[in-house]
């Protein structure tokens, strides 16, 4: 599925949810060397993490800009991660209209939670309704880094 919209699919960019257009060797490079949140992940493991999850590639003239994953039950549940732009496309709205994309996917209508975890983009999703977890005391969680 393309996504689209026409002030970026004029400049040449466009998402699409096509895996097959996924650039792998680029996507797990950035994960592994420069996220904060990935650091370390080993190549079979974000090779099923993508084969599992509704991905979201951004194009630039068919070249790959950007990248998010969903891990959703299609029903009641999402969880937005890998969310990135490479830095020479950054600044000028593609994570805006990344997660604009994300949240109007067909699949993702009428879910009752979305969820994320972010150390530095809250600005950007704080527009789209998302804040602080309600009730964090609820809330757990097993986590076991890739690098100790």
């Amino acid at each position: 599925m393309i996504m689209n919209d026409s002030a970026f699919i004029k400049k040449g960019f466009h998402i699409s949810t096509d895996k097959s257009l996924l650039n792998f060797e680029m996507i797990f490079k950035y994960l592994d060397q420069e996220s904060y949140w990935a650091g370390g992940i080993p190549e079979n493991t974000l090779r099923r993490a993508i084969e599992n999850s509704l991905c979201f590639g951004i194009y630039f003239r068919n070249e790959q800009a950007g990248f998010a994953r969903v891990i959703t039950d299609k029903a009641t549940f999402a969880y937005i991660c890998d969310v990135f732009v490479l830095t020479e496309y950054k600044r000028i709205g593609l994570s805006k209209w990344l997660v604009q994309t994300i949240l109007k996917h067909n699949d993702l209508q009428g879910l009752r939670r979305w969820s994320l975890a972010t150390a530095d983009a809250q600005g950007l999703y704080t527009q789209f309704g998302f804040k602080q977890i309600n009730k964090p005391e609820r809330w757990m969680e097993i986590f076991t880094p890739y690098r100790p």
